[in-house]
Formats: C-alpha cells, sequence, structure tokens
C-alpha cells in the first residue's frame, strides 16, 4: 500500500492527541502499519527546538525567532522522518503540522500568510499531508479543559483568549478553503463518536 500522511490540529483542549492515539490504536488493529509524531518534535533534534519554543523561560522570543524556529523543526522531521517512513508504505499520524503555522503565527499573530507559507513550503520541499483533520471547539470550551488538566502553561498557552479565537477563525477558513484535504470535526461530540467519524473519512480517503 502506498503511505499516508495524516495531520490532526485544533487550539488546545480540541482532544485531538486523544483522537490521534485512538486512531493509531485502530489502524493498527485493522491491519495497517502506523507511525505517530508530533510537532514542533519527532526527531532528536526537533524536540531539542520544542524544548526551546515552548519554555515559559523563552518569552522575549520575537515571532521572526518563533517562525524559523519552528519551521527549522520541521525541516529536519519531514526529511528524516515523514519522507521515508511514508514511502516505505507507512501510515504517518502526526499532532500538528502546517496548518498550526499557519493558525497559531499567520492568523493568531498576524504574520502574512504568504510570508508563512514561502517559508514552510521551503521548510517541507512541497510536502502536503494527504489528509488533515480540525477539530473544532469554542475557545471558552477549551480554556474550562485547560483548567481541569490543570498543567503549568508552556509559552503559548499563556496568551490571551482574543489570541485563541483569532486562531480557531483561521482554522475555519482553511477547512473552508480545502474541504477535500481538511476535514472540520465538532470537538464537541463523545469521543466515541469523534472517533467513528475520523475512522470513516481515513477508510473513505484509503480506498
Amino acid at each position: 500500500m502506498q503511505g499516508k500522511f495524516i495531520t490532526f490540529e485544533g487550539i488546545d483542549g480540541c482532544g485531538k492527541s486523544t483522537q490521534l492515539a485512538l486512531t493509531s490504536k485502530l489502524l493498527a488493529e485493522k491491519g495497517f502499519d502506523v507511525v505517530v509524531t508530533r510537532e514542533p518534535g519527532g526527531t532528536l533534534i526537533s524536540e531539542k527546538i520544542r524544548e526551546i519554543l515552548l519554555s515559559p523561560d523563552n518569552s522575549e522570543m520575537v515571532n521572526e525567532c518563533e517562525i524559523l524556529l519552528y519551521c527549522a523543526a520541521r525541516a529536519q522531521h519531514v526529511r528524516e522522518k515523514i519522507i521515508p517512513e511514508v514511502a516505505s508504505g507507512k501510515i504517518v499520524l502526526c499532532d500538528r503540522f502546517q496548518e498550526a503555522t499557519f493558525g497559531y503565527q499567520g492568523y493568531g499573530r498576524g504574520i502574512p500568510l504568504d510570508v508563512l507559507k514561502t517559508v514552510n513550503t521551503y521548510a517541507t520541499g512541497g510536502l502536503n499531508p494527504d489528509l488533515t483533520f480540525i477539530f473544532d471547539l469554542s475557545v471558552e470550551t477549551s480554556a474550562v479543559r485547560m483548567a481541569k488538566i490543570n498543567k503549568a502553561k508552556d509559552r503559548l498557552e499563556q496568551n490571551s483568549a482574543e489570541f485563541f479565537q483569532k486562531i480557531r477563525d483561521g482554522f475555519l477558513n482553511m477547512a473552508k478553503s480545502s474541504p477535500e484535504r481538511i476535514k472540520l470535526i465538532n470537538a464537541e461530540q463523545s469521543i466515541e463518536q469523534i472517533s467513528e467519524e475520523v475512522i470513516n473519512l481515513i477508510q473513505k480517503h484509503i480506498k
């Protein structure tokens, strides 16, 4: 079978990581060879960059530095892990990818999307996911869920509700502009309902 690259996106607390883990388990049970990875991260070098990006100690980081670090981590991740695994016929499931950059740095930070797309294309060599899921959640529900988790906030999680509303709006725009590849999922449904929807869409895509 030809490999596939599938990404999971959404604002904090949307349940994408839970769904990614469930999807991995269900696909493996169906006999697919599955690789789970994440951004920023996924390789030794990229994980080191992740530590710099998310550490609350780096509050002085400017937007330009942030963008280039995300794309540097992605460049390594794509070439060292994603492309080889897909080429070997595996289904690669990734927790965040380019839509996170367009959402957080583009819509959230206000960096022009054409700039981000140019830098991102250079970083990825033009690689696009075969399928992207955006788990849509209100900013209010996101805040409630994150408060329940009660973990220390990383550098990006410390932003305002307004910042996350801009990101959510951005994700909705992306889904509207690329409905064939980007599938919008209502993340306020039950975990089981969401999982069923995700698996059905993946199976339809693979067929």
